[in-house]
C-alpha cells in the first residue's frame, strides 16, 4: 500500500485530500466548540453582571470591599471621639446619594475626607517647602496653608458637586430613549410595571442610571408599594426635573385613568424636542469657546507674521535713514 502511494501520483494526492480533510474537519469541530463553549460563558457573565447591577446599585465588588474600609476607617475616628455627623444629615444623604454614593457612611466619610484634606495640604506644602531648604517666612507660610486648608474644605463639596452634575447629565440624556422603549413595551401589551423592569434590564449597559432607577421603582412596586407612592420615590431618587414631571404625569393618568400609551407618547415627542433643543444649544456656544484660544494662541501668531517684514524693513532702511538725516 505504502509503495502505490508513493509510486502513484493520482493515489498520493488522494490520499493527501483525505488528510487534509480530515483535520480540516477537526479544526472546524473544534473551533466551533471553542466559540460555542465562548459565547455560553459570555452570556452566563452578563447575565450575572445585568443582576448584579440591579440588585446591589453599588458598583463593583472592588468598590464594596473600598466602601467597607472608608467605613471602617471613619468608625474608628469616630470611636476615638471625633464626630463626623453632620448637622444637615438629610441633605447630606441626599447629595450623596444623588451623586451615586449609596452606602449608610457616606455622609461620615465625606466629613472624614474634608477634615483630612484640611491638614494633609498644609503639612504637604510645609514638608516640600521645608525639604528644599529655603524654609518660608511664617506669613508666606501662614497665608498659603491657610489658603491650602480652605481648599482642602471645599475641594470635595467640588467633587461631589461635579459627580451630581454628571449623574444628571447622564438621566436627562438617556431618558427619551427610555420613553421610546417604554412606548414600544406598552404597545406589545406589557403593562406599566412589567414594561418598566424589561426596559431597565435592557438598559443595563447603555445607560446604567436610569436602568436602576426604573428597576428600583419595580422592585418597590411589587414589593407591594402604591404606583403613587413609588413614582414619587422614583423623582426624587432621580432629582432630574423631566423624570418628575414624568412621574406627577403618570400618577395623574392612573388616577383619571387616560391611556398610558397616549401620554407616554407626547411626553416622548417632548423629550425628543428638549434633547434636540440642548444640541443646538451647545453647537451655538462653540463659536464662543473657539474664540478664546484662537485669540490666546493663533492671534498674537498671525499678528507677529503679518508685523514681521514692516519691523525688518524699518530696521534695515527707515531706521538708518532717520539717523543719517539726523
Amino acid at each position: 500500500m505504502l509503495d502505490l502511494i508513493a509510486t502513484n501520483s493520482l493515489v498520493r494526492a488522494l490520499v493527501l485530500m483525505v488528510i487534509f480533510a480530515v483535520v480540516l474537519g477537526v479544526v472546524i469541530l473544534a473551533a466551533n466548540a471553542f466559540l460555542h463553549r465562548q459565547a455560553r460563558l459570555a452570556r452566563l457573565r452578563e447575565i450575572g453582571d445585568d443582576r448584579s447591577t440591579i440588585t446591589s446599585g453599588t458598583g463593583s465588588l472592588r468598590s464594596q470591599a473600598n466602601d467597607g474600609a472608608w467605613a471602617r476607617l471613619a468608625a474608628a475616628v469616630e470611636a476615638a471621639g471625633i464626630d463626623l455627623s453632620d448637622t444637615r444629615a438629610d441633605r447630606m444623604s441626599d447629595r450623596m446619594r444623588q451623586a451615586g454614593y449609596t452606602s449608610p457612611a457616606a455622609p461620615r466619610i465625606f466629613t472624614l475626607v474634608r477634615l483630612v484634606l484640611i491638614f494633609v495640604l498644609p503639612v504637604a506644602y510645609l514638608v516640600l517647602d521645608y525639604s528644599t531648604g529655603d524654609p518660608p517666612s511664617f506669613v508666606r507660610a501662614y497665608i498659603v496653608c491657610s489658603i491650602l486648608a480652605i481648599i482642602g474644605l471645599y475641594l470635595p463639596n467640588l467633587f461631589v458637586q461635579a459627580k451630581i452634575d454628571r449623574r444628571r447629565e447622564e438621566i436627562r440624556n438617556g431618558f427619551p430613549d427610555c420613553l421610546e422603549l417604554l412606548i414600544v413595551c406598552v404597545e406589545a401589551g406589557l403593562g406599566l410595571e412589567a414594561a418598566m423592569d424589561r426596559v431597565g434590564r435592557e438598559m443595563v449597559r447603555s445607560h446604567p442610571r436610569i436602568a436602576e432607577l426604573l428597576s428600583m421603582t419595580t422592585l418597590q412596586l411589587r414589593a407591594g408599594a402604591s404606583r403613587e407612592e413609588a413614582f414619587r420615590k422614583l423623582g426624587k431618587a432621580a432629582d432630574v426635573e423631566e423624570i418628575r414631571s414624568f412621574t406627577t404625569l403618570l400618577i395623574q393618568s392612573d388616577k383619571l385613568g387616560t391611556s398610558i400609551t397616549a401620554t407616554l407618547r407626547v411626553y416622548a415627542g417632548e423629550m425628543r424636542e428638549r434633547r434636540k433643543l440642548r444640541a443646538e444649544e451647545k453647537a451655538h456656544r462653540l463659536p464662543v469657546l473657539i474664540s478664546i484660544p484662537l485669540v490666546v494662541c493663533m492671534l498674537p501668531t498671525m499678528i507677529g507674521v503679518l508685523m514681521l517684514p514692516a519691523v525688518i524693513r524699518m530696521v534695515r532702511d527707515v531706521i538708518p535713514a532717520m539717523l543719517q538725516g539726523g
